[in-house]
């Protein structure tokens, strides 16, 4: 008999739009299994075009966020779309990356409504996404990384103290992305043996990650002062209950903000310079391809480049002919 494999279900930050439409495409993005973050994120980027829409329509200024419904979304033109863009680009100082973004949740929208038979077309089929050049990831030195994980906080308690240290640890000592420390239980962590279970993923894949000796260690100290709570996440919050994606995020940051270091890094950073420090440690680039969860080799092979980059940066600060 074949089992059943279940998804894993967490309390996420919650978020339904008013509007009756957008609410009807997070119930179509539900039905084929997309993430609740990406749910989220679709959403929140349907309703800032429809209240630029609206503030249009009654002659508002587009950059105030409008309350839902939104009646001129269903019917909203490919120059609407295209003005919307602009105004991202030139009011807001939006990065072509992030229109990009929203471009795409609007194109996987307006097919949904056509799709319903709302309307004929998909309007935003036909706006072109600014060009962007391929970005490296961005990678933290060793040294860098050293200088996070040995800043400390005053006036923290102990069991914060360790919860902290423990998710910086885990962050650069498995290369797990953010969401994916949030989401780990108890029963996914398995400190003898040095390694955890990714319980769906990005793309809801399944997936087992090493560990460090240190990141386990870390996880070792703070489980010994874990507060006893009914929830069954590994990190919890002041409250007792699974801490949040934003409460990671300021965390990091306020870590960041201390320690000194390149004041631009993000939790995300943790997970190229593990990938980056590997490759340039002699790890083979299938190891780093099965270790960080990507679908193709490709993906990983980025690293190779940001290696070489790292390596004429360092080339350029020591040799003398270029130094004097």
């Amino acid at each position: 008999m074949k089992s059943t494999r279940l998804r894993r279900v967490y309390a996420r930050e919650e978020f339904r739009s008013q509007d009756p439409l957008i609410g009807n495409f997070a119930e179509y993005l539900a039905a084929r299994n997309a993430s609740a973050r990406t749910a989220i994120a679709y959403q929140r980027d349907l309703e800032s075009f429809g209240s630029f829409l609206a503030a249009r329509a009654r002659g508002g200024k587009p950059g105030r966020h409008l309350p839902p419904p939104y009646r001129e979304l269903p019917a909203a033109e490919s120059s609407d779309i295209s003005a919307y863009a602009s105004h991202l680009l030139k009011a807001r100082s939006y990065s072509p990356k992030s229109i990009r973004r929203k471009l795409s949740s609007l194109r996987t929208f307006y097919k949904f409504v056509k799709m319903t038979g709302r309307r004929e077309t998909n309007p935003a089929s036909e706006v072109p996404s600014p060009k962007i050049g391929k970005s490296l990831p961005k990678a933290l030195s060793e040294r860098d990384v050293g200088k996070l994980l040995h800043a400390s906080l005053a006036g923290r308690d102990e069991t914060l103290r360790l919860r902290d240290r423990a998710l910086l640890e885990v962050l650069y000592g498995s290369g797990i992305r953010r969401s994916e420390v949030v989401g780990l239980n108890l029963e996914d962590v398995d400190l003898e043996r040095r390694q955890m279970r990714i319980i769906g993923g990005k793309g809801n894949k399944d997936r087992t990650v090493l560990l460090t000796h240190a990141a386990a260690d870390a996880m070792r100290r703070y489980l010994a002062h874990r507060p006893r709570s009914a929830d069954p996440a590994f990190f919890l919050s002041r409250l007792g209950r699974r801490i949040s994606d934003s409460s990671l995020y300021k965390i990091f940051r306020l870590f960041v903000a201390i320690s000194g270091i390149d004041h631009s890094a993000t939790p995300h950073t943790l997970r190229h310079s593990f990938a980056t420090h590997l490759y340039e440690n002699g790890a083979d680039l299938l190891m780093i391809k099965e270790l960080l969860g990507h679908e193709s080799l490709a993906t990983t092979q980025v690293y190779t480049k940001v290696s070489v980059q790292r390596l004429r940066d360092q080339f350029d600060k020591v040799h003398p002919r270029d130094r004097d």
